[in-house]
């Protein structure tokens, strides 16, 4: 269970996070919805512990982690994985090259390196993309890699950041499905971040909506979805 406490988060004077309470259960699909400038990618940076907080406690069951630093805090990021819109992805690598490098990293033997990387392209359906450059993959391969790249080390949660905002309609669907079929099958959280409500609607459990830095709305997508209260929720469902 991830559980954020009172979080507060300001650049400046601009406040990008308002006392946010929010729960994610474990091993479910939770949602975060919000327009552009809402904060969500803020609120989930604080919540993969890529930033710190300005008030607040950031809880993973019963381990407080926001106050880690050093070689506790690696560790614990360790078992985080994050997928970006942009895909993060490195250039001069190929394919299974970005795969294995948290891995490398980490100083997990070569031996073992390679057949992990073997098996999360079989995980992913891009085994035979192994050896492609990045520039020679379409934006679906890019975020599969991605994908792959996040769960080498066996995180227990897994942060999406608009991770199908770059992508056509057709191959959001494919990753999404993906994403499913990881979450069913790994026994994993995920944490997805959006501004699209047929993203959450077709593969979270719960939402949580967020307007100007605070959460205005949240529980199970089908209230939310049929019966929302807020105005914020309304005009993301009429999207």
């Amino acid at each position: 269970m991830i559980v954020l406490n009172r979080i507060s988060k300001s650049y400046g004077n601009v406040a990008a996070l308002r006392d946010v309470d929010l729960t994610v259960p474990d091993k479910t699909i939770y949602g975060v919805i919000g327009k552009s400038g809402a904060g969500k990618s803020t609120l989930l940076r604080i919540m993969g512990l890529l930033e710190p907080t300005d008030t607040g406690s950031v809880y993973y069951g019963n381990e407080r982690v926001d106050i880690l630093t050093g070689t506790a805090l690696l560790e614990r990021r360790r078992n985080m994985g994050m997928i970006f819109q942009n895909f993060n992805l490195l250039s001069s690598r190929d394919a299974e090259g970005n795969i294995a490098y948290p891995l490398e990293i980490a100083g997990v033997p070569k031996k073992e390196i390679k057949s992990r990387v073997s098996e999360l392209l079989e995980m992913v359906d891009i085994r035979d993309k192994r050896k492609a450059r990045i520039r020679e993959l379409s934006g679906g391969q890019k975020q599969r890699v991605a994908i792959a790249r996040a769960l080498a080390a066996k995180p227990d949660a897994l942060f999406c950041d608009e991770a199908t905002s770059a992508l056509d309609p057709q191959t959001t669907r494919s990753v999404l499905s993906l994403i499913q079929d990881l979450h069913e099958k790994l026994k994993i959280t995920v944490v997805l971040i959006t501004h699209q409500m047929s993203v959450i609607r077709d593969v979270c459990e719960q939402v949580a909506v967020l307007e100007n830095g605070e959460i205005v709305e949240q529980g199970v997508v089908d209230a939310v979805f049929n019966n929302p209260k807020t105005q914020a929720a309304k005009e993301l469902v009429d999207v």
